[in-house]
């Protein structure tokens, strides 16, 4: 009599299954060790920022008229006192570079998100009928940002502040005006190249609504360019603030902002330059940080940009 042998659920070869969309995402970023780092640096400042009452040795305005313009812990005459070294007013650097992590990220993440709706909101409305008004709708908002678009952005900033006043919220503003653009041509290029597709025609069929059909069904398919677009915008959008920050219509002083940093210290560029390059060396990291990880994401949802 033949002996049948028993086999346990491991030895059993089990079905293929594919991974799922989430998996198949983190795969694919993943391989890019440049994003990879990016996104561990721009989860490290988002950290410093939140814990940054926890974290900073002193208060972002604290002044110490004992140790004006005291030199970093690294060079001559510096102590762990400091261990950045004081600005022009013995405000101690290390506190106020955590502190402006919080204020440069709140300007990039709000002018983000703002635009990001607005963009929205105002590229559907192009697309939203097709009869006369409907067209109006389309010519005038497309009008008004290539008027917006034919100014150079750092310009037309500079206008807006001066316009409503320099103040962080101001700033806010007029960053927000200089970047909405991008996402209403995005929203409004993606939204028509989908309208044509058949599975927008046969929801036509179905009797789904205009306003259904644009936020339920289209809008969905036009996520993947928006997110990059927001993650790369935050970046930029930093830069924007920092730019005004430094020509004194950002945030005002005593606010711990990285260009409000840079325009204080520019003066002493040459006797200290650590008050201009602790700063300086901020921004840079933390926009190349996050250019990095949305280049990694734009691969990563773009299936023609992966790697095999």
């Amino acid at each position: 009599m033949a002996e049948t042998t028993e086999r346990g659920p491991s030895s059993q070869p089990g079905p293929f299954r594919e991974p799922g969309p989430l998996r198949a995402f983190w795969h694919a970023f993943r391989e890019n060790r440049g994003a990879l780092g990016g996104l561990v640096v721009v989860l490290l400042v988002v950290a410093i920022a939140l814990l940054a009452d926890l974290i900073a040795p002193y208060s972002p305005t604290e002044q110490f008229r004992d140790a004006v313009r005291a030199a970093p812990m690294w060079a001559d005459g510096g102590s762990s006192r400091f261990v950045l070294g004081t600005d022009s007013l013995g405000r101690d650097m290390l506190s106020r570079l955590i502190h402006g992590a919080r204020i440069s990220l709140f300007i990039g993440l709000a002018v983000m998100g703002v635009s990001f709706i607005l963009g929205v909101l105002m590229g559907l409305a192009c697309v939203a009928s097709p009869g006369p008004m409907g067209q109006a709708v389309d010519v005038m908002i497309t009008r008004l940002m290539d008027l917006i678009m034919a100014v150079p952005s750092l310009v037309l900033a500079i206008l807006v502040v001066a316009v409503l006043g320099p103040s962080l919220t101001n700033t806010i503003v007029a960053v927000t005006v200089v970047y909405l653009p991008r996402y209403v041509r995005l929203v409004r290029a993606s939204a028509l190249a989908e309208l044509g597709k058949d599975y927008v025609t046969a929801a036509r069929v179905s009797g789904v609504g205009r306003v259904r059909l644009l936020f339920a069904t289209v809008l969905p398919n036009c996520l993947s360019p928006l997110i990059v677009q927001a993650a790369l915008g935050v970046s930029d959008a930093i830069l924007e603030a920092a730019a005004l920050g430094f020509l004194g219509l950002g945030a005002q002083p005593p606010t711990a902002e990285w260009g409000t940093m840079l325009a204080d210290a520019r003066e002493f560029i040459r006797s200290n330059p650590w008050l201009v390059t602790l700063p300086g060396m901020a921004i840079l990291v933390t926009v190349v940080s996050i250019n990095l990880a949305g280049d990694g994401l734009r691969d990563a949802l773009d299936p023609k940009m992966r790697r095999s």
